[in-house]
């Protein structure tokens, strides 16, 4: 419901490129599109606050003497078990050490080893590949670098503290978005909008995700009518800390690249029980290793042991170091509680290679973005270079189509009253973030999923009867259409792949679900084949 008085109203900004978030895929978008004119990137924090600035690990890209594209693009395919889209897969392995290059041309401080560049390996990777920075604060290089350059261009305009509550659409053409601004409702008429709002972890009580991550930009996209895809696929980090009354801090998975160890209570390195490669083992299959483990040994939790690592561990990971000496944990003699938590949003707004969704004007990079390149599994390290590469591409088109202009509105009066009743926000979003983790987590089954669908709709329903203007209460409004989504698209695919595992279909079904599931203005989740359209 978009807080706004009925009537004509004229916007108060009117700019080439509108972009929602300020994560790498919106900076890179920005730098790209101002070219072609004025560009306002708005954000809902401040410009560092983002799933981008929390990225531990790196950036994948070939960059070694050892590498190619074809094993890049080899592990990615692996990893997206049957769903990736092979072009996409093909356009971010070759673009990006380019782009890599760009951010060092750009002041980029990555971690050197003898004047080049050191790389780590990770997860699903089968050759070292993953440029980091300060050991293992990469996503703040990411963020210090490129808002230092964007900063630089006079072209872009940047809004802190600006909350995106609905698309606008004109003639069938999204023509900008109302903004929130110092409380008050503005009008942006944009000739292109880029949709880079990140992911939406929050929508389940464990997260890795900051506060911010509300699926706004998923949400906004289901209320147009924009085609979302893979929405049933959530990706869950299997190594986040795990200590009563601590934040989720995520546990970077190069810790696991360079030897550290995932044993139970016991210290047994059980994760070999479910796949040769143990704790190099993709994701989704750490996470389930660890859950299921868990419920045989009836534990808590797992943990992470770095000790024979050596002293030198604290410089490696100075952050893991910092967060967990917050509890009392030296990593040099104290193993790392630990246990999977949501992490990363596979699906969202479908794009082409440069970004276009189904929606004309509106465009769409990183975790907003239904690219095809994760498929049904993200590969590690792969989402900084998603952002990038694609950033750019939306970037290039929008200078290219961003001189349609809008210059008024017609914005409706509601057509609802009012209720008297008080509706407790935090308590309905504690609610949802624990049916979701409850019931459309790491396992899934239909009875579980058919019960998280009965009770969101039925929030839903009595939500739909107030009309808000807090930020807050809108971002419910919004962890409530994307968790609809998630619970749709876990509901239709009946088989187990990737991230996404039913145990009443326990077992990857080629025949009949090789497709992506699309969801649009109605009911119905259309099979889509892979392959371009």
């Amino acid at each position: 419901m978009t807080p706004f008085p009925s009537g004509r109203c004229i916007p108060d900004v009117s700019v080439s490129t509108l972009i929602i978030g300020a994560g790498v895929a919106g900076y890179r978008s920005a730098i790209e599109a101002a070219s072609g004119g004025t560009v306002l990137i708005v954000t809902k924090d401040d410009l560092r606050e983002s799933a981008t600035a929390y990225a531990q690990g790196g950036v994948a890209a070939v960059l070694g003497v050892d590498d190619s594209p074809q094993s890049h693009r080899d592990d990615t395919l692996a990893a997206g078990q049957g769903l990736c889209e092979r072009v996409s897969v093909e356009t971010v392995v070759s673009e990006g050490p380019a782009r890599v290059h760009e951010l060092l041309e750009w002041g980029g401080d990555f971690d050197t080893d003898g004047g080049v560049l050191h790389l780590t390996r990770e997860g699903g990777h089968s050759r070292h590949r993953v440029v980091h920075a300060h050991g293992d604060a990469t996503g703040q290089e990411f963020v210090t670098t490129l808002v230092r350059a964007v900063r630089a261009i006079p072209e872009v305009l940047l809004w802190e503290h600006a909350f995106a509550v609905d698309l606008l659409i004109k003639d069938g053409r999204c023509a900008g978005a109302v903004i929130l601004k110092d409380g008050h409702p503005v009008v942006i008429a944009a000739g292109v909008t880029i949709l880079c709002t990140g992911g939406a972890g929050q929508i389940y009580r464990e997260t890795t995700n900051p506060n911010v991550a509300t699926g706004d930009g998923h949400a906004m996209a289901l209320r147009a009518g924009v085609a979302v895809a893979d929405m049933e696929f959530v990706q869950f980090h299997p190594t986040t800390l795990y200590v009563a009354g601590a934040a989720r801090h995520l546990i970077t998975e190069a810790t696991r690249g360079e030897g550290a160890r995932l044993v139970d209570e016991k210290g047994d390195r059980f994760v070999f029980r479910y796949h040769a490669d143990g704790e190099l083992a993709p994701r989704d299959v750490v996470s389930r290793a660890i859950v299921q483990h868990l419920a045989m040994t009836e534990g808590v939790c797992v943990f992470l042991d770095l000790r024979h690592m050596g002293p030198e561990v604290k410089d490696r990971f100075p952050g893991i170091h910092r967060a967990c000496s917050l509890y009392n944990l030296d990593i040099t003699v104290d193993r790392i509680p630990v246990h999977p938590s949501a992490h990363y949003m596979i699906g969202g707004c479908i794009t082409d290679l440069d970004g276009r969704t189904s929606l004309p004007g509106l465009l769409a990079a990183g975790e907003a973005s239904s690219s095809g390149l994760h498929g049904a599994n993200r590969l590690a390290s792969n989402s900084l270079l998603e952002g990038l590469v694609f950033g750019r591409r939306a970037g290039a088109l929008a200078c290219e189509e961003s001189n349609a202009t809008v210059d008024a509105f017609e914005l409706a009066e509601p057509d609802r009253p009012l209720p008297h009743t008080v509706l407790n926000v935090t308590d309905m979003k504690n609610s949802v973030r624990s049916l979701m983790w409850r019931h459309v987590g790491i396992l899934r089954t239909e009875d579980g999923l058919v019960s998280a669908l009965d009770q969101l709709r039925t929030w839903q329903a009595y939500v739909h009867q107030v009309a808000f203007e807090s930020w807050k209460a809108l971002e419910m409004q919004n962890m409530l259409a994307v968790a609809v989504s998630v619970v749709r698209g876990a509901l239709w695919r009946r088989e187990s792949r990737g991230t996404h595992y039913r145990t009443d279909f326990p077992e990857r079904d080629d025949a009949a679900f090789t497709s992506r599931g699309v969801q649009g203005e109605g009911e119905e989740i259309v099979a889509r084949p892979l392959g371009r359209p």
